[in-house]
């Protein structure tokens, strides 16, 4: 008896053993696109370690990320703040240079980065691309970002609507920021951090022609922080690039070729969003021979890992269609196309014009796309 009971526990581990191996060993690919020539990239440019007041070994980042389908990332532990310092000395480069081997083993691209951890006016401030994080540990924040700009940085606002620093959650523009921007040792602003989504930012990108950016700020675990297993994933920016290098990833964020991706939503420039759009999707059955008020099924297939939700804008009078359906991710949905106006025949193309509600180009408004169909309508009187 008992010795079956130890070999019941000892196939119990087993399974468990193996169940925790292809949780943690393997990589979920991010079904995004390429788009325009260039790789979509999965990028996070914002997380913590235990060299500043995260919870977590630095070698534990690039793991998780590899294991959630990220491309790239940066560590981007505080100058300013260390609160493990009693347990871990102080090394403002320590955090890198101990992620480099297992991020290069893994085939990621890691960024050497800090977070510059000031009061606001001007708030906290990434710098990635540097080359000695220590040199940004000065008393005057002017200086810091300065000698960010010295050492090549791209240097980005971190979660400008944070309650931490603005009480009521709403962002605020200050003479400081003028001063970063207009000088150019700042580039971009976090539209997305964590779990938050600031419209006005969005704004401010679109009027200051700005970078934007969505990051996950992660302190704790991952699979902590977002139920990875079901589904669920990290803010990320989706950089558009030639390759992986830091070249071209440091040039694709100059000029501003990033879209942010949160929960479902992408947020960005219209062009990247409707290219995103279009090479996800695949349509099916859309020529076809219809005879007087009579209709048919049209079949659209979503190759990405978004669920696109469409709401109508306008349609031919004699059709009836969907006003809203969903585009449900890495499935085909079908989509009834009927005609009403009997007297109609001979062969007609028709757009179907719908908004992407999830797909967000600027505050309150969303991309738009076009279903193409064509025709060939049959008198009902045989």
């Amino acid at each position: 008896m008992k010795s079956n009971i130890l070999k019941i526990f000892f196939v119990a581990n087993l399974i468990l053993c193996l169940n925790l191996q292809a949780q943690f060993g393997s990589r979920k690919e991010v079904k995004i696109p390429d788009i325009l020539g260039m790789k979509t990239l999965k990028c996070d440019f914002h997380m913590h370690t235990i060299f500043s007041d995260g919870n977590v070994w630095p070698t534990i980042r690039p793991e998780e990320a590899w294991r959630e389908g990220l491309d790239v990332i940066a560590i981007t532990d505080h100058i300013e703040y260390q609160p493990h310092k009693n347990d871990v000395p102080t090394n403002h480069n320590r955090a890198y240079e101990l992620a480099k081997n297992k991020a290069e083993e893994l085939g990621l691209t890691i960024i050497k980065g800090s977070e510059i951890t000031r009061s606001m006016p001007p708030g906290h401030m990434n710098a990635i691309f540097i080359n000695d994080a220590s040199k940004l540990d000065t008393e005057n924040w002017k200086d810091a970002v300065l000698e960010a700009k010295n050492q090549g940085a791209f240097v980005f606002w971190n979660h400008p609507g944070w309650r931490g620093q603005q009480k009521d959650g709403i962002a605020r523009w200050y003479d400081e920021h003028t001063y970063l921007f207009e000088n150019e040792i700042a580039f971009g602003i976090e539209v997305v951090n964590e779990d938050e989504f600031y419209p006005e930012v969005l704004q401010w990108c679109i009027d200051k022609n700005l970078t934007m950016l969505s990051n996950s700020d992660v302190h704790h675990p991952t699979n902590i922080v977002y139920d990875v297993t079901s589904g669920e994933h990290r803010p990320m920016t989706l950089v558009f690039a030639p390759d992986n290098s830091y070249e071209s990833i440091k040039d694709a964020l100059i000029n501003h070729r990033t879209v942010c991706y949160t929960k479902d939503l992408l947020i960005g420039n219209e062009e990247y969003l409707t290219e995103i759009f279009s090479n996800s999707i695949e349509i099916f059955n859309d020529d076809f021979e219809i005879s007087g008020k009579d209709g048919k099924n049209i079949q659209i297939k979503n190759n990405s890992d978004i669920p696109y939700k469409m709401k109508l804008i306008s349609k031919p009078d004699n059709l009836e269609v969907a006003e809203q359906f969903t585009c449900y991710a890495n499935r085909t949905v079908l989509l009834y196309v009927k005609n009403v106006d009997e007297e109609i025949v001979g062969q007609k193309d028709y757009e179907l014009k719908y908004y992407v509600e999830n797909l967000i180009t600027s505050p309150g408004k969303a991309a738009e796309a076009v279903i193409n169909v064509k025709i060939n309508h049959s008198s009902s009187q045989k």
